[in-house]
This record gives C-alpha cells, sequence and structure tokens, in this order.
C-alpha cells in the first residue's frame, strides 16, 4: 500500500488579513502548513504539495525534507487536488488534508487511513453536531428542524481510494469549482464513503478569531516552537 499525502494550499488567505497564500501564515510560532506536514511526513510513504502559481519553490523555505513536492495549485481546491494527484501516480491510498487545519494528529490520519484499507471509498474526519440545526427558505422562515444525531461536521484528513479518488475528479472545472470537498465529488460518482470521529477541536482556520483559537489550542498541547514571533 502507498500512501501519499495530498495538501492543497493554493488559498489566498484574503479572510485571514494575509498579504500571502493562507497555508504560509504564521500560527504558534511556523507556518500553518507546516503543522499538517509534521503530520503527514509520520504517516505518508510521499507528501505532495499544491501551491499558488509561482511559489513552487516555497519548500525551500520549510526545509528540503526528502519525499515532498511542490506543484502548481489549480483554480480551486478539488482542481489543486487533482493537480497534485497527478503528480503521485504510485499512491493506492490518498490521504487530503486542509492546510489550514493545525490541530491534526497521526492517530487520526492513520484512523482514515485504516479505515480505506478495511474497504470503502473514503473515510472523513468528522465530529458529531452539537448544535440544534434548522433548515430555512430564502426569506429566513424555519422549515424544519434537523434531526442532530445523524448529522456530521466534516473536517480533514480525508483519506480515499485512490482509483475512486482520480475517478470522481476526471470531470470538467465547473463541477471541481462547486465541489466543498473531495468526498462530496467521490459521493457523486457512486463510492463508498465513512465518518472516522474526530475532535471538534480540530478547527479550520478562516478568521483572525480561529488563528488565535488555534494557537490557544496548539499552546496547551506543550510548548510552541521557539526563534519565531506568534503573528496570532
Amino acid at each position: 500500500m502507498a500512501v501519499v499525502g495530498i495538501i492543497p494550499a493554493a488559498g489566498s488567505g484574503e479572510r485571514l488579513g494575509g498579504s500571502g497564500p493562507k497555508a504560509f501564515v504564521v500560527c504558534g510560532g511556523r507556518p500553518l502548513l507546516e503543522w499538517s506536514l509534521e503530520v503527514l511526513d509520520a504517516v505518508c510513504d510521499r507528501v505532495v504539495v499544491a501551491v499558488p502559481a509561482g511559489t513552487e519553490s516555497a519548500g525551500g523555505a520549510l526545509g528540503p525534507e526528502a519525499g515532498r513536492d511542490w506543484v502548481e495549485g489549480g483554480s480551486s481546491r478539488s482542481a489543486s487536488v487533482r493537480a497534485a494527484l497527478a503528480g503521485a501516480p504510485e499512491a493506492t491510498v490518498v490521504v487530503v488534508q486542509d492546510a489550514a487545519r493545525p490541530l491534526l494528529t497521526r492517530e487520526l490520519v492513520e484512523r482514515c487511513v485504516e479505515a480505506v484499507a478495511e474497504g470503502v471509498d473514503g473515510a472523513i474526519a468528522a465530529a458529531p453536531m452539537t448544535d440544534t440545526v434548522k433548515q430555512a427558505d430564502a426569506d429566513g422562515r424555519i422549515l424544519r428542524t434537523l434531526d442532530r444525531s445523524t448529522l456530521w461536521s466534516i473536517q480533514t484528513p480525508q483519506a480515499f481510494d485512490a482509483g475512486a479518488l482520480r475517478s470522481a475528479l476526471a470531470v470538467d472545472e465547473e463541477m471541481l469549482a462547486a465541489a466543498t470537498d473531495d468526498a462530496s465529488l467521490v459521493e457523486a460518482a457512486g463510492g463508498s464513503v465513512r465518518v472516522v470521529e474526530a475532535s471538534p477541536e480540530n478547527i479550520k482556520v478562516t478568521t483572525p478569531a480561529d488563528l488565535e483559537r488555534a494557537e490557544a489550542l496548539l499552546r496547551a498541547r506543550g510548548p510552541l516552537p521557539s526563534g519565531q514571533r506568534p503573528s496570532c
């Protein structure tokens, strides 16, 4: 089994207020991307990172570690995943991880990979919904209250059988752009996807408030890297 990690890291980070790609915003003394790289390096045979055009050499800033490749990302998240997967023909299992989820753990990645090895097309990290969830119409009128016992808040990592993911990504750019995650494309192609329960602390950093919370959670785990000034 050849496990390849993929990190789509071509997002602009406008909502974070940064001047460059979101993946390189510093959180807890290191770029957001580096937290996920550290975990994927420990589990995967190779890691491919899709970055904005013109920044493929950014890997040098994070160290020339063996087993990592840097490719130009696409115009959407799933297009970036497709570009990265094209550079990993040996993959039999693919682990897709958001660059902006610095609370990733090795144990969670391993559980997702194990679930795929057991025979499903995809296994995705998710936290059970705890809030009451209601569906409303365009005017804001409540239509119904949904049964939260069947609802999950989806995260990454998302692990896939590589063949199933390649087939699901073989669609036009419009469909790729409309996909909120790669699991939805695998589902649309008829693939079987299951959830792997994860901690709600596995947050995605989108806003400055998220950045502050992520650093607090990282600090609670232990000392942060020294030598860099935290920016969150």
